[in-house]
C-alpha cells in the first residue's frame, strides 16, 4: 500500500488475523454481533471452528474468552469500545485481568471515529477505564502498517492487552515492516520549541498542524498508552521543557493524563498543556471532520493552539 492512499486501522486488523490464523491455531476470534464492522468476517468464513458469535452479548464474551485462554488459547475480543470494555469492564478486571490471562481486547468505534451513531457509540473513555487495570497494556496503533505490526506484538505478549484501532481512513506514516514494540514511543520528527504528543489516527491531524505552523517540534508517537515510555517524554522534555498533549478521548484519565503522571513523578518543571474532549459527551455528525472541528480539534484548530501554547 502506497504512503498516500487510505485505509483505516480496522481493515489492517482483518488482515492480521487471516495471516496470524494461518501460522497459529491457538488464534480464535469472539464477535459480539459487529464481525463486520470489526472485519472479523473472512476469518469467521474461513476459520469457522475457531471463531465465536456471541451475540450481543459482551460480558459473557469476556467469561468465553477467559475459559479460552486459561485452556491454551489466545482469544481476541471484538466489539465497539463503549460495549467492550464499556460493558464488561467488571469481567475483564476479574475473569482477565486478576489471573493474568492472554485475552486481547480490540475494539473499534473509538474516538469520533463512529461520528453518525453519536454520543453513545464513540468511546471517549475507555483508555481512562482500561489502563487502571493491573496487567493491562493498552495499544494505540497510529496507521494501517503498524496496527498490522501491533496485532503480532500482541499476540505474542503473555498477558492480557486492550487494543483501540478505529474507522477513520488514514495515510501510512510507519513502514510495513517496521517492529511495533510494547512499551516503545516512535519519534516522528524532532525539534526544540516544543514536544508534542498524540496517539492514533487524530495524529495525521497533528502532523498536518506541525507542518503549516512550521513549529519545530518533537512529535512523540505514543502507541503504547500503558506501559507509557517514560524515557523517550522525560528525554524530549529535557530538550523542549513544554509539553502538549492531543487525543480524541476525554481530557480526564486518557494519554494526557498518563503523561501528566509521567512528569509529576520526574520533579521536572515543564509547561504543559492536555487537549481534548473537555468533560462532555460527543454527538452525531456528518463526518468525523465535523467532530473534530466542534472539539478543535482538527488541524486548523491545532495549529493556533500550538502557537499560542509557545507564545505564552
Amino acid at each position: 500500500m502506497s504512503a498516500t492512499e487510505l485505509k483505516s486501522t480496522r481493515d489492517a486488523f482483518g488482515q492480521a488475523l487471516l495471516e496470524l490464523a494461518e501460522k497459529s491455531s491457538k488464534l480464535w476470534v469472539l464477535s459480539a454481533d459487529l464481525t463486520d464492522s470489526m472485519r472479523v468476517t473472512s476469518f469467521a468464513d474461513k476459520y469457522k471452528d475457531r471463531h465465536v458469535q456471541c451475540g450481543v452479548a459482551e460480558q459473557n464474551m469476556v467469561g468465553i474468552a477467559a475459559g479460552l485462554a486459561a485452556n491454551g488459547k489466545v482469544p481476541f475480543v471484538t466489539s465497539f469500545a463503549a460495549f467492550s470494555p464499556g460493558r464488561n469492564w467488571d469481567q475483564l478486571r476479574v475473569s482477565v485481568c486478576l489471573s493474568n490471562l492472554p485475552v486481547k481486547v480490540v475494539s473499534g468505534a473509538t474516538g469520533f471515529g463512529n461520528s453518525k451513531d453519536g454520543a453513545s457509540h464513540q468511546a471517549l473513555e475507555d483508555i481512562a477505564i482500561t489502563r487502571v487495570l493491573p496487567n493491562l497494556k493498552v495499544v494505540t496503533p497510529l496507521d494501517f502498517n503498524q496496527t498490522k505490526q501491533a496485532v503480532l506484538s500482541i499476540f505474542k505478549d503473555p498477558g492480557p492487552v486492550y487494543m483501540r484501532i478505529g474507522h477513520e481512513k488514514v495515510p501510512n506514516i510507519t513502514k510495513s515492516d517496521q517492529e511495533f514494540v510494547i512499551g516503545k514511543a516512535d519519534l516522528l520528527k524532532e525539534g526544540e520549541e516544543i514536544t508534542v504528543i498524540s496517539a492514533g489516527a487524530i495524529m495525521h491531524q497533528v502532523l498536518e498542524a506541525i507542518k503549516s505552523s512550521r513549529v519545530k517540534a518533537d512529535v512523540i508517537n505514543l502507541s503504547t498508552i500503558k506501559p507509557i515510555d517514560k524515557e523517550a517524554i522525560l528525554t524530549s522534555l529535557e530538550k523542549t521543557r513544554k509539553v502538549m498533549t492531543i487525543e480524541d478521548h476525554q481530557v480526564a484519565g486518557g494519554l494526557g493524563s498518563a503523561v501528566a503522571e509521567v512528569i509529576a513523578q520526574s520533579g521536572k518543571r515543564v509547561k504543559m498543556k492536555i487537549l481534548g474532549v473537555p468533560d462532555t459527551f460527543s454527538r452525531s455528525a456528518r463526518s468525523i471532520d465535523d467532530l473534530y472541528k466542534l472539539f478543535k480539534l482538527d488541524s486548523k484548530s491545532l495549529e493556533e493552539e500550538i502557537k499560542e501554547f509557545i507564545r505564552e
